[in-house]
């Protein structure tokens, strides 16, 4: 059966952001309420640690930034995810769109795109993460479905279509072997399909370098912007964008590279001057 002929969307990138190839730079966040590591920070303590970060990566001249409450690990399921979750994002998603005057998204793990919108809602934000738009998989957290359905109702539902949906293909942390009978090309499509404005595709960890070779497949399967989801680097970021539309990078900015630590201007200066040799 033919492909269904899709209109072309405004490309979301070029909307959202001033430059070509932007950097959307990550502002992790500690355990919050109700996460098993929780310590106990209020939230204005919580805001304070966003906005360190989130100044570091203003003066470095990143594009944007993704607020994640990356701390809460062991993740639930989306349907298990509590109110005071997305309360606690859209609180710190506004406090750094305020502060720095960046465009502001927001990535709910795991798979929490109804709680994202909800807090962009809140706090003026432009996008979310999602990291299983239109299939399936095995991920830490246990059998992943697509939320695209439910999600773009919800959206629909706020009066909020505004709000992009940047979508993984292959996300990493998980198996996507219960979908290995269709090509990832054709998986590339479905996000298209199911009316994602961005495409993701990333290694398999946290900070693990995207394969290149998977960002030409997708380039090639849609008109929509392709995003490095994981691993972008100064060492690599010629060779990756290059192909891709962008990134999304958290990891290599922190100290040793490590997604807990807190950002260190000299990464994020090294990683923007490869960047800016390529605009």
């Amino acid at each position: 059966m033919p492909q269904p002929v899709l209109p072309m969307k405004p490309n979301a990138l070029k909307e959202l952001f001033k430059n070509p190839k932007p950097i959307i730079a990550m502002i992790h966040l500690p355990p919050l309420p109700g996460a098993p590591r929780y310590s106990g920070m209020g939230v204005d303590e919580i805001v304070e640690y966003a906005l360190r970060d989130a100044e570091v990566l203003k003066s470095g001249e990143v594009d944007g930034l993704q607020v994640e409450n990356i701390g809460d690990y062991p993740y639930l399921k989306p349907q298990d995810i509590g109110h005071e979750t997305s309360s606690i994002l859209a609180v710190v998603a506004r406090e750094v769109r305020k502060s720095t005057g960046l465009p502001v998204g927001v990535c709910c793990l795991a798979n929490g795109v109804i709680p994202a919108i909800a807090a962009c809602v809140a706090s003026g934000g432009k996008w979310v993460r999602a990291a299983e738009w239109a299939n399936a998989y095995i991920a830490d957290e246990g059998f992943v479905e697509a939320i695209a359905h439910h999600a773009l109702r919800y959206r629909s539902n706020l009066r909020a279509n505004d709000i992009r949906v940047f979508a993984d293909v292959h996300v990493k942390h998980g198996s996507h072997f219960i979908v290995s009978d269709r090509p990832f090309e054709e998986q590339v499509l479905d996000a298209e399909f199911f009316d994602a404005d961005a495409v993701i595709v990333s290694g398999t960890r946290t900070g693990a370098e995207t394969p290149l070779e998977r960002v030409v497949k997708a380039k090639q399967a849609t008109s929509l912007p392709v995003l490095i989801g994981s691993g972008l680097n100064a060492s690599n970021a010629e060779s990756l964008l290059r192909v891709a539309d962008g990134a999304i990078v958290g990891s290599y900015l922190r100290r040793d590279g490590k997604f807990w630590n807190p950002v260190e201007a000299g990464r994020v200066k090294e990683l923007m001057a490869a960047v800016k040799r390529l605009r």
